[in-house]
């Protein structure tokens, strides 16, 4: 008890113990609370496609008959053929294509449309993919149309299966496709294969 540390430390040993009780009984109390329903998230989900129907099937986005797939998604598992023409060449590096391009054979713009209803949640013009617009649909869907020229919607806006949302562009990433439509779905941010959505 002579020494000048004694009393600090038995002040110090005391405040932690103090605290670890408090600590104790805080946590103690938060097990015993239930998290309220509020309904807000049924409610966002109701808001995000409010016209999108039940069983909705995905249609092509390219409403030009003449507008065939260019070039399909690459596919890990795929074969090496299918791999190799699923590769874009940019910047001398060889990027995996993330989704379905459809172009004219003469080169020519076609209309692009909303291959589902649902809520458009962005609306920009990328340096590299060129304008670029994403709408969301039920099951976090989303699906994205990339290389537009004459956008015809904006972000909030509702839209159905069929509606007009632009025209098909140029983009830098995919100089070589010319005019053309560079289509996505993704699922939770990432894109996936399109392909098995278009299936009967």
């Amino acid at each position: 008890m002579a020494k000048k540390w004694f009393f600090p430390a038995v002040y110090l040993a005391a405040a932690a113990l103090i605290l670890s009780l408090v600590w104790w009984y805080q946590n103690a109390q938060d097990m015993g609370v239930t998290k309220p329903n509020t309904g807000l998230e049924e409610l966002r989900q109701e808001e995000t496609v409010p016209t999108e129907k039940a069983g909705e099937k995905m249609k092509s986005p390219v409403a030009d008959s003449k507008a065939n797939r260019i070039m399909g998604y690459y596919e890990e598992t795929g074969s090496e053929k299918s791999k190799e023409a699923s590769l874009v060449k940019y910047a001398n590096t060889f990027w995996p294509h993330s989704g379905l391009d459809f172009a004219r054979k003469d080169g020519k713009p076609f209309g692009v449309i909303a291959a589902m209803s649902g809520k458009v949640l962005r609306v920009e013009e990328n340096p590299l993919t060129g304008h670029q617009v994403e709408i969301q649909h039920k099951d976090g869907l989303v699906t994205v149309y990339q290389s537009l020229a004459d956008v015809k919607v904006k972000a909030g806006d509702t839209v159905k299966q069929g509606d007009k949302i632009g025209q098909s562009g140029r983009n830098k990433f995919e100089k070589e496709a010319g005019n053309h439509l560079h289509f996505e779905i993704r699922k939770d941010g990432e894109a996936i294969n399109p392909e098995p959505y278009f299936k009967d």
